[in-house]
């Protein structure tokens, strides 16, 4: 049978018409859509630049850069940040902890509203919880702070914690570092409010703000937790309508517990102050505490020594966390790692004799690489 270069050239077919293609049809984003241009890029002088002009957007593409694993975006961060360091430190860092529904962003909303009302601005990096599943975060403290996040003198930076010592850790720092070069004034950070974030945010901030609830039957288990010796203050939230005198007693409770610990290094009694967010009562005395307590770290000097020494900590918890990375992601220890593992599984070495094992290891390879 004769072969066709086309089938249907083929005589079976002769009584077939084949129908001409229709026209392309023109695309819908033209003429009714621009095209879409691409985000600008900055240089490091650039990022600097906008962020010392207080330019919102720029400064929000600079904490992208800290919070990006990228090589190239981490060295480019570093040296904005070194950049904007001369002009930071003038701002008051509070850290706000509680239990999950105490009422934190209700409370930062409607204290945050009273403070750019009074010409400061406002920053507040909210750490939302990341799923240890999925690693993903819902990212909607925006949602809850109604009110600051359509404010002109707001900058509301939610972050997912990422599983990064309960939520915070350097890439929270060096943002404060930018939001002050950039004029804010008070910088407020949430923590997820569970886990070791309590520890890295009091080692960030000035003042420490403990949220408690009262009527929930915990007060006895927030009095034991070991959070009570790092809070500056307490919050009595929802002190409103018919929980006021729980909240009453609540205070009296957490003031009792507070003259329990020894005096903290700073000098300052801890406070506990009733307010109700939602009913926006008490937040002026509330606030009244923090400022009372910065005038008197300040005058005994306390102030700028708790500063230095959190600077020190986070230099530490930095060489802590490369020579962590450095040791894991090196091809030899990643080489090795599973035959130690299954050697520790079989009962065959101990977790020391395991561990000393790898770090010898590791050792031997930083000598070598240093003789070649």
């Amino acid at each position: 049978m004769k072969e066709y270069k086309h089938p249907e050239d083929n005589e079976q077919y002769k009584g077939l018409k084949i129908q001409k293609a229709l026209d392309t049809p023109p695309s819908v984003r033209n003429p009714y859509f621009t095209k879409l241009k691409r985000r600008p890029q900055y240089s490091v002088d650039d990022y600097v630049k906008g962020i010392l002009e207080g330019n919102i957007s720029i400064l929000s593409q600079a904490v992208t850069l800290i919070e990006s694993s990228i090589e190239s975006h981490y060295v480019m961060a570093q040296q904005v940040i070194e950049k904007c360091l001369p002009y930071s430190g003038n701002s008051i860092r509070l850290g706000i902890t509680g239990v999950p529904g105490a009422g934190k962003s209700t409370l930062i909303d409607a204290l945050g509203m009273d403070i750019v009302r009074d010409g400061k601005r406002l920053a507040v990096l909210a750490i939302d919880p990341s799923s240890s599943i999925t690693k993903g975060s819902i990212l909607g403290d925006k949602t809850r702070m109604e009110q600051l996040s359509v404010h002109p003198n707001a900058f509301i930076r939610p972050s997912p914690s990422a599983g990064s010592l309960g939520g915070v850790a350097r890439k929270t720092r060096e943002t404060i570092v930018l939001c002050e070069a950039a004029g804010f004034e008070v910088i407020f950070v949430e923590t997820v409010g569970v886990g070791q974030s309590e520890t890295a945010v009091h080692s960030m901030v000035d003042f420490f703000l403990l949220i408690q609830l009262a009527g929930t039957g915990d007060e006895l288990q927030g009095i034991k937790r070991g959070i009570m010796e790092m809070a500056d203050g307490i919050a009595i939230n929802k002190a409103d309508g018919n929980n006021i005198d729980k909240a009453n007693i609540a205070k009296s409770h957490f003031t009792n517990a507070l003259h329990l610990f020894p005096m903290p290094p700073s000098g300052w009694s801890p406070r506990v102050q009733t307010c109700s967010a939602y009913e926006h009562i008490d937040l002026d005395k509330l606030w009244q505490m923090v400022l009372d307590y910065i005038a008197f770290t300040k005058k005994n000097g306390y102030f700028q020594e708790k500063r230095l020494n959190q600077s020190k900590y986070w230099m530490y918890e930095t060489i802590e966390q490369y020579l962590k990375n450095n040791f894991y992601n090196n091809p030899t220890i990643e080489n090795m790692l599973q035959k130690v593992e299954n050697d520790l599984l079989h009962n065959k070495v101990t977790p020391f004799v395991a561990a000393t094992k790898l770090l010898d290891t590791y050792k031997n390879v930083l000598i070598n690489q240093s003789k070649k």
